[in-house]
């Protein structure tokens, strides 16, 4: 079942740009390459990179200072700058984003391909983790996005992967900004053994139970009992605690739980 997630983790990613969130229009940036086009003005027509004061170069206008500015707002601004200057009586003005570099966000953790990637304005959690080559198979299901706000306070947000991918629960990919961190940690695990049709170790998934483990386990077999289930719990000063469990107790990370022999 891990492996099916994994795989079809890697095969949808590609596709969530369609139902990103765009809270925020992108800001254009130092690096970003620009194509821009005068309506009924092929000779005004320019591809150009911003430079790190925010500026290009532009016909007639020579530099303007677009760094900052959302896509809509550099195109108002060239557009104003030809009229207001005498140079057309109306200009219509379109701006495409030909490379995006000045946005990155870096993903971390178990990912095939862990660095910065560049982002769009649509971008979000999905489209970066198919950028970096999807999860491995060691990775969890839920990760971490850190963001930094105007003061630079790190904001934490956990994300549940099967809930961005399940459309039927209404919830949409999370938009990303410049500077923001996504981490996939380690999917934690558990072991079992014992009295069980398939002892080993797996996944621990978020609030699994005694109950819950046995199955994953394949079932008692002829000779296990419910009665009598241990966990052997990791500590920090590193010695395990042996606990009495009920079926319906919690597992946490690490866990052992052991499933003893029926005595009649």
């Amino acid at each position: 079942m891990r492996q099916i997630f994994v795989v079809m983790l890697a095969t949808l990613l590609p596709l969530s740009n369609v139902a990103a969130a765009t809270s925020n229009e992108y800001k254009l940036g130092a690096g970003d390459q620009v194509r821009i086009a005068v309506y009924n003005n092929p000779d005004l027509a320019t591809e150009a990179q911003i430079s790190e004061d925010g500026s290009i170069s532009f016909p007639l206008l020579g530099k303007v200072v677009i760094g900052g500015l959302s896509k809509t707002n550099a195109e108002s601004l060239i557009a104003k700058s030809l009229t207001e200057g005498g140079f057309l009586r109306q200009a219509n003005v379109n701006l495409a984003v030909t490379e995006y570099r000045s946005q990155q966000v870096s993903v971390l953790g178990e990912v095939n391909k862990p660095g910065k990637y560049s982002i769009q304005s649509s971008s979000g959690v999905m489209d970066l983790l198919a950028q970096a080559g999807g999860i491995t198979s060691k990775g969890a299901r839920a990760i971490t996005v850190v963001r930094h706000d105007a003061n630079g306070v790190s904001n934490k947000q956990h994300i549940a992967l099967d809930q961005l991918m399940d459309a039927n629960r209404g919830v949409t990919d999370i938009a990303l900004s410049n500077g923001d961190l996504i981490f996939v940690p380690q999917q934690s695990t558990f072991y079992i053994y014992g009295q069980v049709q398939k002892p080993g170790v797996y996944p621990l998934e978020p609030n699994m139970t005694v109950r819950q483990a046995i199955v994953v386990g394949g079932g008692l077999t002829v000779r296990g009992t419910e009665r009598g289930v241990r966990i052997v719990r990791p500590q920090p000063n590193g010695q395990p605690k042996k606990l009495k469990a009920k079926l319906s107790d919690r597992l946490n990370q690490d866990d052992v739980v052991e499933i003893k022999e029926s005595l009649f």
